[in-house]
């Protein structure tokens, strides 16, 4: 589903204007509608952040694929330069607290869906910093072997990551089911 959502934002909302999209998650706001925020770079390759607003639309002609006559309207609402960021804080790194604070001039306050998904945007943030502007960002009341990639996890994503951990699995199956020769 994420995949889809990504290439649908992509399409829409971001290629037309010369950017990319690198990473985004779900946050809850109180608005009505969908919100994300999306970290992308711009064709003037400066990295931005920015809270997406995704809202269903009546469409005005429906096709074989829409029955239903709605289609989604994404909507950047409010946006931010990377290097404006002084201070990403996750508020308390020993509880499974989804919130955190972005310190640009004002602090703006997020609430993910998950805090799989507040890490997995506090990883994207420190590796554009890096990428970008040569300078780690400053990260607070993180749980740094959440966020520093270590010999086994690395930055490559979920799927290489799973994948490694069951091959690995499945070696150690094979090696149980060898016969041991008797001397």
């Amino acid at each position: 589903m994420s995949s889809l959502l990504r290439e649908e934002m992509e399409r829409v909302l971001f290629r037309p204007e010369g950017q990319k999209l690198e990473e985004f998650i779900e946050i809850e706001e109180q608005q009505q509608g969908r919100h994300f925020l999306c970290v992308y770079i711009s064709k003037d390759k400066e990295a931005l952040i920015s809270v997406v607003l995704c809202r269903r639309v009546k469409h005005s002609r429906t096709n074989k694929l829409q029955k239903s006559g709605l289609e989604d309207s994404y909507e950047k609402t409010e946006t931010w330069a990377l290097e404006d960021l002084l201070i990403l804080d996750g508020r308390d790194p020993d509880s499974d607290d989804p919130c955190f604070l972005m310190h640009f001039n004002t602090v703006r306050s997020v609430r993910a869906v998950s805090c799989a998904a507040k890490y997995t945007l506090a990883r994207c943030l420190l590796s554009l910093s890096r990428k970008y502007h040569y300078t780690a960002l400053k990260l607070k009341n993180y749980d740094w072997t959440y966020i520093q990639p270590t010999a086994m996890y690395s930055d490559r994503g979920d799927c290489i990551v799973l994948a490694q951990i069951c091959f690995y699995a499945f070696n150690l199956v094979c090696l149980s089911l060898c016969p041991v020769p008797l001397a």
